[in-house]
């Protein structure tokens, strides 16, 4: 039997596993959620054909990867997971770190190993949220508004920027937040499925802050009112923040 565990735990090994996470839905999404591995080698990223596995607790994981002989040879390649999903873009920071519009993957290193010298370690699973994007298919009557995010300097589209909105609920103070990611050309849509800011508890209009976020220091801030400002196309300027 103790023979049996290295092969066991090498065949079953991953280096890295992910869990895509619907952030609109808040619930775990496999279905229809693709993902690229790419090996960095001689100063760039090489496309793999290795295919992602689906396990029964909804991760997506690559078992065997890295597995090689005389593994003692060679030292640990970086890689990186790339994912897509019709309707949805991928966040790629890890929740807690600074997000930057610049990343496209998530990268990790794989290191070599064989039945007789096992992996470096247990891998623990890492949580992929996907989050709503143009062309989300949001349900019909649910409140969006719409606009695109641009450098304040150039007038240039900024691509892959984070938009959000919090606030908090009127009657319990619960705090909530909507977000999306811009697209190629810098287009946005995001959800207000809460209650805005308010004068009093009669008031019509809400107020909402959005926030646009390209990487730590560039970001930009916009009012928007509703219901008067629903149809609006509103830009959000990104520059530098001292």
């Amino acid at each position: 039997m103790s023979a049996f565990l290295p092969l066991a735990r090498s065949t079953t090994y991953s280096p890295a596993w992910f869990v895509p996470f619907d952030d609109f839905t808040g619930r775990v999404r496999t279905v229809g959620v693709e993902i690229q591995l790419d090996r960095f080698q001689d100063g760039g990223w090489l496309p793999l054909d290795d295919r992602a596995v689906r396990t029964p607790s909804g991760a997506l994981a690559f078992p065997g990867l890295g597995r090689r002989g005389e593994p003692w040879t060679a030292g640990p390649e970086r890689h990186r997971a790339r994912f897509s999903a019709a309707g949805y873009r991928p966040l790629y920071p890890a929740d807690g770190e600074p997000f930057s519009a610049g990343l496209v993957g998530v990268e990790f290193l794989v290191h070599p190993y064989d039945d007789t010298h096992p992996p470096a370690g247990p891998t623990a699973p890492r949580l992929v949220r996907f989050l709503p994007s143009v062309s989300f298919p949001y349900p019909p009557g649910l409140r969006t508004v719409h606009g695109v995010v641009v450098d304040a300097a150039t007038r240039a589209p900024v691509a892959n920027a984070l938009v959000e909105a919090r606030g908090r609920t009127s009657h319990d103070l619960t705090p909530w937040r909507e977000r999306t990611l811009s697209d190629a050309t810098g287009a946005f849509r995001l959800a207000l499925r809460w209650e805005g800011e308010k004068a009093t508890s009669e008031a019509v209009e809400e107020t909402f802050r959005l926030r646009a976020v390209e990487q730590p220091g560039r970001s930009g801030e916009l009012v928007v009112r509703l219901p008067q400002d629903s149809a609006r196309r509103h830009v959000i300027e990104i520059r530098e923040q001292q």
